[in-house]
């Protein structure tokens, strides 16, 4: 078969085509083994967590009147938390603008609905992602130690971002929202493959969240009652 230029140029689109796929499976590997690493021995469950001061819940997707299921699920595990006494104040992470409901405002208003008192509550409404959500937490909230609460897929790079930036952080992860929603929760478990290489992106540049003055709201939380 003659060797054609257009022969040519199809060959060596396949051959780049095959680097990038390579490349790209490779680097998603890496980013699966980091956060393997880092999360290690710092997941829990709800019964054997060690105590922290502060639980860190991570916004999701909200209505405005009340928490999607996800999120709900969430705080319910958080409220779960406060009761067992595993954490002394709450604060809820999320997109704070009006495009998103103010996810965390619903979060506390959830929150207080089930007895847990508005004063141990604290609303980061700049944590746009996971990545914002921890850095904001040590640098505008003055957070050291926390327990961070999501669903069980996210723990793990969430527990790599805290604990890369300093933050003594152990997880607890929902489960029920795997067994009430398994295809949903599947698609949210397979997004963290490309959600691990824009957290080492962040990692790497050292990306500034939004820059908001130093507060001494999680602070009082903490100490409150």
């Amino acid at each position: 078969m003659t060797d054609t230029p257009r022969r040519r140029r199809w060959r060596r689109a396949l051959i780049g085509l095959g680097a990038v796929c390579v490349a790209g499976a490779a680097a998603v590997a890496s980013s699966m083994a980091h956060v393997s690493a880092s999360s290690a021995g710092h997941e829990y469950s709800p019964d054997d967590v060690p105590a922290r001061d502060v639980a860190l819940v991570l916004g999701a997707k909200a209505h405005p009147d009340r928490p999607s299921v996800s999120l709900a699920s969430r705080l319910d595990l958080a409220v779960e938390l406060w009761e067992a006494g595993s954490v002394r104040a709450v604060l809820v992470s999320g997109d704070g603008l009006p495009r998103s409901n103010n996810e965390p405002r619903v979060m506390r208003d959830y929150l207080v609905a089930r007895g847990v008192p508005a004063e141990r509550i604290v609303e980061d409404v700049a944590g746009f992602d996971t990545y914002d959500s921890c850095v904001r937490a040590r640098d505008v909230y003055g957070a050291t130690g926390l327990t961070i609460v999501t669903q069980d897929y996210h723990v793990p790079r969430a527990l790599t971002i805290c604990r890369s930036v300093g933050l003594d952080a152990v997880g607890v992860g929902d489960t029920s929202f795997r067994e009430r929603h398994p295809s949903v929760w599947a698609r949210g478990a397979g997004r963290e493959w490309l959600a691990n290489l824009k957290m080492e992106w962040d990692l790497l540049s050292q990306r500034e969240p939004q820059q908001d003055p130093a507060s001494e709201a999680l602070r009082r939380a903490v100490e409150a009652g």
